[in-house]
Order: structure tokens, then C-alpha cells, then sequence
């Protein structure tokens, strides 16, 4: 039997209808044009903590109420619902330009915090790229300067205090690393930034035990013309630290590493004097 072109177009009308009558309420909302219906649906949803659908008709409100007493709240809450997500590079970027656009809002202290908080949330374990820990850290230090009487300066001073110690031990670690492969010049630099960078490290000791070890390991693995001159760098960085931290617990290891130096510079000396 053919298919009878009339019937076939009658039931694709048929399903269109039924799948437009199916349409659930929130996209029957969202297409309706209706602009006090999208917002007073968008503020429902976002008090009843759907952010996902919140979002979607925010985002239509904030053109449809663009200019009026209403576009602030919803901007606001629109950077919001990117937070509630878990977006955060989104959120920080629309509480930065709420921030701008807003710049008299009595909102504008939080945004300015959500920011640079969204940015801590972003901030990585410390053996990753530390780039959102170091953009937070400078906008908790612009909110610290621009609202020095805010309750959150207390707060975003704990929070930049643990950011810093994350790069710090990053910055620890790869000292480290270079010593393990055996990069101890690079070691060398990289434990004196540090001590230039965060002087208040919690283990200022164990940083100087680094820099007098490789400092040791690089003048034992120099060519025979540059010896002598890299164990006596040693020695210097050897008695600072001894000089520092008398009571260490790397102390003996030092003493050891000086006594073992002081000796080949000893055999040097000798062999200089035979030639």
C-alpha cells in the first residue's frame, strides 16, 4: 500500500502539536517574550536555588531591563548564579564588570570581593600554574587598599597569607627539583629568591641548609680550575648559616659539609704547591 503523501502530512502536523504542548513550563517561559514573566520567573528560580534556569532568563532580563531601577539586582544576581555553579572564571569576570558598570552601587564592596574570591577558588594545587593565585592575590590586595574599614580586609588578609604560602612552596619545590637533577647553580638562585621574595618563610633554616649544600655539590662538581673558588663561596654560605641557626637541625650536616671543604680546599693548596 503507497503512502499517502495527505496523511503523512497531517501527522507530522499532529506530532509538531503534541511536542509543542509538551514544552515544559520553563521553556514556554523563556521564549514567551514576555518580559515581567521571564523576570519574576528568573527571581523565582533563583530563590529556590535552581541557578542553571535562573541564569538562562537573568540573562534575558539584563537586556530586557537594561537602563531600569531593576538592572542592577539583576546583574548582580546574574554574576551570582555563574558562582553558584561553579563557574568561576565567569563569576569573577561579571563581579569585576558589575563593579564597573555599578561603580555607586552599595553592592560594589562585594562584587569587588566576590571577584577576587572567585580567583581564590580558581588558585590551583602548588604544582601548577599559579596564575589565578597571583590574580587573587592582587585583587584582595586592590580591596584591602580601596576599603581599608571593610569587615573582609581581616579575611582577605588570611586569604592572601595562604595564597603566598602556596607560591612559596612551589617556589620551595623547585629548588628542590633542581637539586635533585642536579642543577645546583639553578638550585642556588632559585632558594635566594626566595628568601628575597618571602622573608618571613617558616623555614628560613632549612632554605640556607639548600643553598650551602648545593653550593657544596656545585664546587665538588666543577671543572679542577674552578674549585677552589666555588668551595670558599660554600664555606661563606656555610658560616652565615652557621652564624644564623647555630641550634639547627641540619647544624651537623653543615659543620660536616665545612669540615669536608675546608679539607679539599686543604688538597687544592697542596697540589697548587707541588706544581
Amino acid at each position: 500500500m503507497k503512502n499517502n503523501p495527505f496523511v503523512s502530512i497531517v501527522l507530522a502536523l499532529g506530532l509538531l502539536a503534541g511536542l509543542s504542548s509538551c514544552r515544559s513550563e520553563f521553556e514556554q517561559i523563556r521564549t514567551s517574550g514576555d518580559s515581567k514573566r521571564i523576570y519574576d520567573s528568573a527571581m523565582a528560580y533563583y530563590n529556590a536555588g535552581e541557578y542553571t534556569k535562573a541564569q538562562s532568563l537573568l540573562e534575558l532580563s539584563v537586556s530586557n531591563f537594561r537602563g531600569m531601577k531593576e538592572a542592577e539586582d539583576i546583574y548582580f544576581k546574574y554574576a551570582y548564579s555563574y558562582y553558584y555553579l561553579q563557574n568561576y572564571i565567569l563569576a569573577s569576570y561579571y563581579f569585576s564588570n558589575f563593579s564597573q558598570t555599578y561603580s555607586t552601587s552599595s553592592l560594589k564592596e562585594e562584587a569587588d570581593f566576590m571577584s577576587a574570591y572567585s580567583n581564590y577558588l580558581l588558585s590551583p594545587t602548588f604544582r601548577l600554574d599559579q596564575t589565578y593565585t597571583q590574580k587573587a592575590i592582587d585583587e584582595f590586595q586592590l580591596f584591602v587598599n580601596t576599603y581599608p574599614f571593610s569587615e573582609r580586609v581581616t579575611e582577605c588578609n588570611r586569604l592572601m597569607d595562604e595564597l603566598r604560602k602556596k607560591q612559596e612552596k612551589k617556589v620551595f619545590e623547585s629548588g628542590k627539583l633542581y637539586f635533585d637533577i642536579r642543577q645546583y647553580q639553578a638550585a642556588i638562585q632559585t632558594f635566594d629568591n626566595l628568601l628575597k621574595d618571602y622573608p618571613d618563610t617558616s623555614n628560613p633554616d632549612e632554605v640556607r641548609y639548600f643553598i650551602v649544600k648545593s653550593a657544596y655539590q656545585f664546587a665538588i662538581n666543577s671543572i679542577i680550575q674552578r674549585k677552589e673558588e666555588r668551595f670558599r663561596e660554600t664555606i661563606s654560605k656555610a658560616e652565615l648559616f652557621l652564624k644564623k641557626y647555630p641550634n639547627s637541625d641540619f647544624t651537623p650536616e653543615v659543620k660536616a659539609i665545612v669540615a669536608d671543604t675546608e679539607k679539599q680546599i686543604k688538597q687544592l693548596e697542596d697540589v697548587r704547591y707541588q706544581n
